[in-house]
Order: C-alpha cells, then sequence, then structure tokens
C-alpha cells in the first residue's frame, strides 16, 4: 500500500459511525427528558420553608455549633425557627443535625404557628412551643428520626409534630 490508500482507509475509519455512538445520540435524548421533569417535580415537592425545632438541650455542645444554633434563632429547648430553603440555611441545619428536628413546613401549619403564638407581641422568628402531646418516638431523642427517634430530617412530618407541639 502507498501512502494515498493509507490517508484514505485513515478517512474512511473517521467518518464510519460506530455502532456505540449512534447509540449514545439516540440515547441522550431520553434522559435529558426525564431528568427536566424529574427536576420540575423535586421543585413541586420542596417547600420555600423549612421549619427547625430545637428537640436537644445545649449543654456540652462545641462552641461552633452553639454559634450556628444562635445563628438560627433557636436559644432554648423546643423553640421553632422557620427559615427559607437555601443552600446557607440547609449547611446550617446539617452541621445541628444531631440537635435538632427539621423537614418542609406546610401554609397550613405555618399560619397556625403564626395564630398560636405564646408571645402575640413580639415580632421574632423564633416559636416557643410546648413538648409534643404525647412524647417524641419510641427510642427518643438521641436517635435520629430514621431509626425510630426524633432528631434530623423529617420531610412532611415536621407539620404533624408542630401541631402536637402547638
Amino acid at each position: 500500500m502507498n501512502e494515498k490508500e493509507e490517508k484514505e482507509i485513515a478517512i474512511k475509519i473517521v467518518k464510519k459511525p460506530s455502532a456505540k455512538t449512534a447509540t449514545k445520540v439516540d440515547k441522550t435524548d431520553k434522559p435529558q427528558k426525564t431528568a427536566a421533569v424529574k427536576k420540575q417535580a423535586l421543585k413541586k415537592e420542596t417547600s420555600d420553608n423549612i421549619a427547625v425545632v430545637l428537640v436537644r438541650g445545649l449543654v456540652n455542645l462545641t462552641e461552633d455549633k452553639k454559634s450556628t444554633l444562635r445563628m438560627l434563632n433557636l436559644h432554648k429547648k423546643n423553640n421553632c425557627v422557620v427559615v427559607k430553603n437555601n443552600p446557607v440555611n440547609k449547611g446550617m441545619i446539617f452541621k445541628v443535625k444531631d440537635y435538632v428536628a427539621y423537614g418542609e413546613i406546610d401554609d397550613e401549619t405555618y399560619a397556625l404557628l403564626v395564630k398560636m403564638r405564646k408571645d402575640a407581641k413580639d415580632n421574632k422568628k423564633t416559636f416557643r412551643l410546648s413538648p409534643p402531646k404525647g412524647g417524641f418516638r419510641k427510642k427518643g431523642i438521641k436517635k435520629p428520626f430514621g431509626r425510630g427517634g426524633a432528631l434530623g430530617y423529617r420531610g412532611r412530618d415536621i407539620n404533624n409534630l408542630l401541631k402536637r407541639m402547638l
């Protein structure tokens, strides 16, 4: 083979699409559509506000966790605060997740919190609540919610807890 024939063969190899690339092109349209649908569904599910309740006390906490709780305006046990659902607040909540219960609050529960506020003249963002009627879950306040305790992410179940604490 001479040099010219080698170049022609190389060009044919480069131009010829392989079976793998043809299937990848066909498959890329479908996952993008499903990803967009999933994103929209996730936006509908996530709430604009997150309710955070301080379940455990502040004794023997490290200074950085105490300061994070202060930034969230959680100064006493059974206090609740409603914050925006953004990455900054999520990071602070994640840092103190072993001391708080949190989840997405619905509009009905938020209206009840505002209506039943114990300090009606006060316009602070903190709600003072009673301990929940019937107590916390069976495993107590030292275990995460997923293992039968009261701590950490509760999702929409935070609304039930808040209603029992009013």
